[in-house]
């Protein structure tokens, strides 16, 4: 069987986090096919893989978002476009309405768009942009709402007018433009499409929104909306679709999509001595590690303020960061200069390294993310038999304290960007090796009842195979 795996920002450019996820499910299924169809921000990744990519990954499809800044568009033109043709559209772009995905992709593939950006430089465009200021953005200056929803929509046209591979099911790896994509092909194939969500990406994204400098506040909303309005396009042509926990589940269902076609199948890690090996055993120095890249949804910048805490408590502490720095180099000399100016001793950026070669080594394990889903890098550091302090993200408190399994609790769970609550818990494994050792065990006997890697691979072989024979007619969406 050939499988069309879907993923945005992640197999095969980035490393750790959902790319790992990928490359072990594909390595493992070596009875099918897979084509990877990635979806990257920037052109300048094209070709620099990651990752050794398995025999049976047989195509690569790259397609880059900042495609559209090479766009040039035919100025004041106007398309015969039907009224129906004009609400789809509207609807896109103000996110007021439901938008029939099928007819969307049928006129904006159509071959009256010579460019994908004729449209935007059309005098039907400037009308709806027109309308949209008028009934809600009055205040807002025209000349800046048009550029904005330009810019904002003008990706999506682009990625849209790609070829899609043909394959016998389609498996998105997000929502958002993965998400759009996986919808896309199902309408063109009638095949099968599931969603596998492992962070809820419409929320990951009105977080980055709501802080982020470069959208104007009056713009915000907007986006917000976007996302959201990409988001929904899957939710409803997904077959099935599968998120790591229930608390993911209730918010899928929040934002529309149908419980009953979601399930849950956990991420897992493998449980051997590979983790375990090599334990510090260096009485006078308490090592601390996280395994993590260096981007500001992680938070580093809490993680580093947090350890100038525990420094002054526990002097003889070492905090390694183990994951790449160059995703996002901006952050990584921001972080760099917050130890600085801290002057906060023993900290290592270790940049890409085989975890299993350190995680033995470490007493104390972090992850101070603003988001997560079922972060890879707390199982495997619960394999390793290590405790954790993790922020409330995702399904962080569900792997540390347990699901009324009879186990105690493998670490802390602290506030969101609350670097001293974090250092308080820090501070207390620290002064207590008993304590440590009782939260590693558990840590240790959770994951290898609920979170082992052969169950996650036979969960998805067998979802595979139940929807082997599905078939649609075309344009279902």
């Amino acid at each position: 069987m050939r499988i069309c795996i879907i993923a945005e920002g992640s197999y095969p450019y980035i490393t750790g986090g959902v790319s790992s996820w990928i490359h072990s499910l594909t390595s493992q299924l070596s009875e099918h096919e897979f084509i990877i169809y990635s979806i990257g921000a920037q052109s300048k990744n094209r070709g620099k893989f990651k990752y050794q990519l398995p025999a049976n990954i047989i195509e690569v499809k790259e397609v880059f978002l900042d495609a559209y800044l090479d766009e040039t568009g035919e100025w004041g033109s106007r398309f015969r476009i039907s009224k129906q043709e004009e609400e789809i559209l509207s609807s896109l772009i103000s996110g007021r309405a439901t938008v029939d995905w099928g007819g969307f992709f049928d006129l904006i593939r159509s071959r009256q768009f010579h460019h994908t950006a004729d449209f935007l430089s059309s005098k039907n465009y400037f009308d709806m942009v027109e309308e949209i200021c008028r009934t809600e953005y009055e205040l807002v200056p025209f000349t800046e709402m048009f550029w904005t929803i330009r810019s904002m929509i003008l990706p999506l046209f682009l990625t849209i007018r790609n070829e899609v591979p043909e394959a016998d099911i389609y498996h998105s790896v997000s929502t958002g433009y993965a998400g759009v994509i996986g919808t896309l092909a199902k309408h063109l194939y009638g095949k099968p499409l599931i969603l596998t969500e492992h962070g809820i990406y419409s929320r990951e994204r009105e977080e980055e929104i709501i802080k982020a400098d470069w959208v104007k506040g009056y713009f915000k909303d907007l986006w917000i909306k976007y996302f959201y309005t990409l988001s929904s396009s899957i939710y409803e042509a997904a077959d099935q679709v599968v998120t790591l926990f229930n608390r993911n589940k209730e918010i899928e269902m929040e934002l529309g999509c149908d419980g009953s076609k979601i399930a849950i199948i956990p991420n897992g890690v493998h449980i051997d001595s590979g983790y375990t090996n090599n334990q510090n055993s260096d009485e006078q120095t308490i090592r601390i590690g996280a395994v993590v890249r260096v981007v500001p949804i992680k938070d580093i910048k809490t993680m580093i303020q947090s350890f100038a805490l525990i420094k002054r408590e526990v002097p003889n502490a070492t905090l390694t960061i183990m994951g790449p720095t160059e995703e996002d180099d901006t952050y990584f000399q921001e972080c760099l200069q917050m130890v600085e100016s801290l002057q906060v001793k023993d900290i290592e950026f270790t940049g890409e390294v085989k975890v299993k070669d350190y995680l033995g080594h470490m007493d104390i394990l972090l992850l101070s993310s603003i988001s997560e889903g079922q972060p890879l890098a707390v199982l495997e550091g619960m394999a390793s038999g290590k405790p954790f302090v993790s922020t409330n993200v995702g399904s962080c408190k569900e792997l540390l304290y347990g699901v009324d399994d009879g186990i105690g609790p493998a670490g802390f769970i602290v506030p969101v960007m609350h670097y001293e609550f974090m250092a308080q818990r820090v501070i207390e494994l620290c002064r207590s090796r008993e304590l440590r050792e009782e939260m590693g065990r558990n840590a240790l006997q959770r994951v290898t009842l609920h979170y082992q890697h052969r169950d996650f691979i036979e969960n998805y072989r067998n979802l595979y195979a139940s929807l082997k024979e599905v078939r649609y007619g075309r344009h279902r969406v």
